[in-house]
């Protein structure tokens, strides 16, 4: 669905009457854990089939007021984006690639029937918040802002057709240092009898419902003593997918990457990102169809020397094993290896301005 706007919108700015005090905010920097706190503020932005997006405003964070009728609730129309803001040395306040989760919404949107948003408003809308709430950008070393942008039907309406009524919203969330005590590799646990999307569905759009279907294996995997869930292909159960919310990459001997290809896989800007440094390095790097078999007799002939995922929240991964009902690859006490740790730093350094930024990937928010 087109977007019917042509013109960049102008944001409104409602301040909060109950902003938090300083000392209130900075207890919850100290130990923000992750999507526990919220800022003072969000972005909402309207949108009809008539008069397009409009009304964009900067107001107090709150409820929603959402129709009991509301499409959303109903038939699950929604789509969201994940993506941080950090301080830099400076006080100054960057993104990591925002046009880049820009795009994936818009994908997402049309995959979704929902219309899409221009790259400049999606930018500007973060701009907005962050630069308002700037003060909640915590300084200490792996912390951001996480935000998330997303898009609901907000139309009353039964029918089964899209929605002629939507909103956008971004709200944020100080996030602490994901591996508090340094970076851990996991077990995973293979889901062999769910999946987590099928073909021709919505497996390549940012939607709630993608996340909801993993909800079931991943307690599985926590049952398990595993960190995380691995889907297979929904049709032979046999290629590797993803994991409930991030992408995995498989590291050969003689220094290529491997990483699953599939319609059914959302497109990971932080795995783009990873490979795109390890071709800078001089590494080869191939996006095909990975088989549950290939990762096992990878890893039992070391040709397969290190394995991680790679998402936003964690940045990088590594994982130490994988397990399911009479499978099991790899040792839970590996160390993690030398190329995703490398490679791990040498991302976080740039998305916090202690490296130069070769590709332009930083965007200035404050």
């Amino acid at each position: 669905m087109s977007d019917a706007t042509t013109f960049p919108l102008t944001f409104e700015h409602v301040p909060s009457t109950s902003a938090r005090e300083s000392a209130e905010r900075e207890a919850i920097l100290a130990d923000p854990g992750f999507g526990k706190h919220f800022t003072d503020h969000m972005v909402q932005i309207d949108w009809s089939v008539d008069a397009g997006w409009h009304e964009a405003r900067v107001t107090p964070y709150g409820p929603l007021q959402l129709d009991p009728a509301a499409s959303v609730l109903h038939y699950a129309q929604e789509i969201f984006e994940g993506l941080k803001a950090y301080r830099h040395a400076d006080d100054s306040i960057w993104s990591f690639r925002p046009e880049a989760n820009a795009a994936r919404l818009r994908r997402s949107a049309t995959r979704l029937a929902l219309p899409e948003l221009a790259e400049a408003d999606f930018v500007e809308s973060l701009r907005r918040l962050v630069s308002i709430d700037s003060a909640w950008v915590p300084s200490a070393p792996e912390t951001s802002l996480y935000l998330r942008p997303f898009m609901i039907a907000t139309e009353a309406f039964l029918g089964v057709r899209a929605a002629q009524k939507v909103g956008y919203y971004v709200i944020a969330s100080p996030a602490g240092a994901y591996f508090a005590t340094g970076v851990t590799p996991v077990s995973i646990w293979i889901s062999d009898h769910y999946s987590r999307a099928g073909r021709g569905g919505m497996g390549a759009a940012k939607t709630g419902g993608n996340y909801a279907s993993s909800l079931l294996p991943q307690a599985e995997a926590y049952e398990h003593g595993c960190a995380q869930v691995l889907f297979l292909d929904s049709e032979e159960q046999t290629y590797i997918e993803e994991l409930g919310g991030m992408n995995v990459v498989l590291v050969y001997r003689d220094g290529t990457l491997v990483t699953p290809q599939s319609d059914s896989i959302l497109e990971g800007i932080t795995r783009d990102s990873v490979l795109q440094l390890a071709e800078d390095r001089g590494h080869r790097v191939e996006r095909r169809r990975v088989s549950l078999a290939e990762w096992r007799d990878g890893v039992a002939s070391g040709d397969i020397t290190e394995v991680f995922a790679c998402g936003t929240a964690a940045v990088i991964t590594p994982i130490a094993q994988l397990k399911g009902d009479g499978v099991e690859i790899g040792s839970a006490d590996a160390a993690p290896g030398e190329l995703t740790m490398s490679l791990r730093d040498e991302l976080t350094d740039i998305q916090y301005g202690r490296r130069d930024d070769p590709h332009g990937w930083m965007t200035r928010l404050a």
